[in-house]
């Protein structure tokens, strides 16, 4: 089975993290987990490793209410980086808001709006669909 390098997990939750990465460790499909706490943190590792493409995530799982810095502060940040390595970034989130979704939806970054909780099933079809990508995005309600 394919796997990934490396997968973030950007989210204050503390429980959601504890979860969700006992999910993907579980799946035995991702070789290094990185969690961060906040958009801050996320975006300071991603500024210091703009061309280390061993240390970058492949995958991004972000949360959108963060304290310091929230996913959408962390998106508008990130939209402003060099970084030549794909990464791509599920929000995963608890709002239902049909304008999170939508407001997702307007993001290239984004390849889907994923509400929480997230399944070990919903981790392996992000990691294959890693493996497969064709370019497009997947934006669902």
């Amino acid at each position: 089975m394919k796997e990934v390098n490396n997968l973030a997990l950007v989210d204050d939750d503390s429980v959601f993290v504890f979860i969700t990465s006992k999910i993907i460790k579980q799946s035995n499909m991702v070789r290094n987990l990185q969690v961060f706490e906040n958009g801050m943190d996320a975006l300071t590792f991603l500024k210091e490793n703009p061309d280390k493409h061993d240390l970058l995530p492949d995958i991004i799982l972000l949360d959108l209410s963060m304290p310091i810095m929230d996913g959408w502060q962390f998106l508008d940040e990130y939209a402003k980086l060099n970084i030549r390595k794909t990464i791509t970034i599920y929000i995963c989130s608890s709002s239902i808001s049909p304008g999170d979704l939508n407001k997702a939806k307007s993001i290239n970054a984004v390849s889907e709006y994923i509400i929480k909780p997230i399944s070990k099933e919903k981790i392996v079809e992000i990691i294959h669909r890693c493996h497969t990508r064709n370019g497009g995005r997947h934006l669902s309600n």
